[in-house]
């Protein structure tokens, strides 16, 4: 049994943050587990409060783990304060798991902001470079890199000035785009695209957090990166075309589709 550990934020709704990892995690057939930094008290149409888990209780967490378990990915998502920020830093290079998915979270799909503004400055010094993979969608990609996206070019001019800041490979995804649903990945030398026929739908709810919990997983699972990003696309796009029309704004994505219907794939 392989072992995924997320460390993210608390989403009561159920439909991303550590709620939708752990899910996607199950759906994989890997053991989930989770560091919380933040309650977010949010459903599918706001957010309406944050609280951040004191830094010390982050490492704790992160210490629980790792000094009972072996832990075979991690996927980091929401980091709201520049000081939580630095304590999952100070874990992760005293721990150096292996295969780290970094979804620089800043906003949730009904726009409310998730991470302070002026922590973006300690997201790139202290967590990007400790990123195997950095997944941002093209508002998160045009924060980090300074830059404006129009197409697939600024994708990739995005993609090469992230990757200069450290971390190993970029996932630029491209959900906000017009057109099939691009994304791009560099890892230093190459660029890779995985493309999908845009589903026309609102309810799309944590498709962030699960595209890069998929990758996690099958990351852990063995997969080479390109592998890895290509499962995890063709999940969260069976995931989207079967969303969940629950509550009043943004439903969530169907984590367990698949599972449902053809039991775990082998």
């Amino acid at each position: 049994m392989k072992k995924v550990l997320s460390i993210a934020g608390s989403d009561c709704s159920g439909g991303a943050g550590i709620q939708a990892d752990l899910k996607t995690f199950s759906a994989h057939g890997v053991f989930g587990m989770s560091v919380i930094v933040s309650v977010v008290a949010e459903n599918t149409s706001r957010v309406i409060d944050i609280q951040d888990v004191k830094p010390d209780m982050i490492e704790k967490q992160i210490d629980a783990i790792f000094e009972d378990i072996d832990v075979d990915a991690v996927k980091v998502g929401m980091l709201s304060q520049p000081d939580c920020m630095k304590a999952v830093a100070e874990k992760l290079k005293q721990y150096t798991p292996a295969n780290v998915v970094i979804d620089p979270v800043m906003y949730a799909k009904n726009g409310c902001p998730l991470m302070n503004p002026g922590a973006i400055d300690t997201l790139i010094k202290t967590v990007l470079p400790l990123a195997d993979l950095l997944t941002p969608n093209i508002p998160e990609a045009e924060k980090i890199a300074g830059i404006e996206i129009n197409n697939v070019e600024d994708m990739k001019k995005s993609a090469v000035e992230i990757y200069k800041m450290g971390c190993k490979n970029v996932l630029v995804k491209g959900g906000h785009a017009t057109g099939n649903a691009l994304d791009i990945l560099f890892d230093g030398n190459k660029f890779y695209s995985f493309d999908a026929q845009r589903i026309e739908t609102k309810n799309t709810h944590g498709t962030g957090c699960t595209y890069s919990s998929a990758i996690a997983s099958n990351l852990a699972l063995g997969f080479e990166l390109q592998e890895a990003v290509h499962r995890a696309k063709e999940y969260v796009t069976i995931a989207i075309q079967h969303s969940l029309s629950i509550g009043k704004g943004n439903g969530p994505t169907h984590h367990f589709y698949e599972l449902y219907k053809n039991g775990l794939k082998k």
